[in-house]
């Protein structure tokens, strides 16, 4: 009879054990799914804002028309991105081509005092610092759950249960991590 006893025991122990550690990685599943929504917000939020930001610079750099035309595309290719690695190559194609208005807008002492100019590259520095922030928050929640993923033992039932690693969200180009040069020699 305590032969059973133990043995239902260890069978409710291991049962236990299975529930909490599968509890576990859904929860840190579900904190990568949102951490990631935190991301689609902000972006979508940065891409709600260029068309203001582009039609108040356009006016002042007329020559900037290729930068303004890879914006609009890079917004209609953003509509279409379904993975995060799509949508992480087009923020970061978007990111180099606005560091390149803001860094130009420099040579433009009319354009920067325009109020609306102004308003505009404040909101798209709060966009972009958030922008940042999520990027990091999502990297790191993607980087404990992954870690989970392999750990020992969760990584038994995360295999028992068909879990996936996430991809982080990372810069893909070389150009993306360049500094962007400006040369007003060339006008």
């Amino acid at each position: 009879m305590s032969i059973i006893i133990i043995l239902v025991v260890i069978l409710i122990l291991i049962a236990i054990f299975i529930i909490a550690t599968y509890n576990g990685l859904v929860q840190s599943k579900m904190k990568v799914d949102n951490a990631w929504s935190q991301i689609d917000v902000q972006l979508q939020r940065r891409f709600d804002l260029i068309p203001n930001f582009v039609e108040t610079v356009k006016g002042y750099m007329t020559h900037e028309k290729e930068t303004f035309e890879k914006i609009a595309a890079l917004r209609t290719s953003w509509a279409n991105a379904n993975t995060i690695s799509e949508k992480a190559k087009l923020d970061n194609e978007l990111s180099t081509s606005l560091k390149t208005i803001m860094a130009v807008s420099e040579g433009y002492p009319e354009l920067k005092a325009n109020q609306n100019f102004t308003e505009l590259s404040e909101e798209l520095r709060n966009t972009e610092n958030k922008i940042s922030f999520s990027r990091q928050f999502y990297n790191d929640t993607t980087t404990m759950y992954n870690t989970k993923l392999q750990v020992f033992p969760s990584n038994i039932i995360a295999g028992m249960f068909n879990f996936k690693a996430r991809d982080l969200f990372t810069v893909e180009s070389d150009e993306a991590r360049k500094n962007v040069k400006v040369d007003f020699g060339n006008n």
